[in-house]
């Protein structure tokens, strides 16, 4: 019966090398906040910030780091 359980339960694979859904990100997975600091070329505290003001929508926070970001 456990084994029914945990296999119901979804887990990160460490194998995994994008984020589970392409379009939101999760500020609560270190995977997701990783995953997007890199592909946005920020910190994570600067993804934090961006996402605690304009969302979690992919776009929107790409957006605003991109228009925020030092020429």
């Amino acid at each position: 019966m456990s084994d029914v359980i945990t296999s119901a339960v979804p887990f990160e694979h460490p194998e995994q090398t994008g984020p589970l859904d392409p379009h939101e990100i999760n500020p609560k997975m270190a995977s997701d906040i990783a995953y997007w600091s890199k592909a946005l070329s920020v910190t994570g505290e600067q993804l934090h910030e961006a996402i605690r003001i304009h969302g979690t929508h992919v776009g929107k926070v790409c957006a605003a780091l991109h228009t925020h970001k030092p020429r």
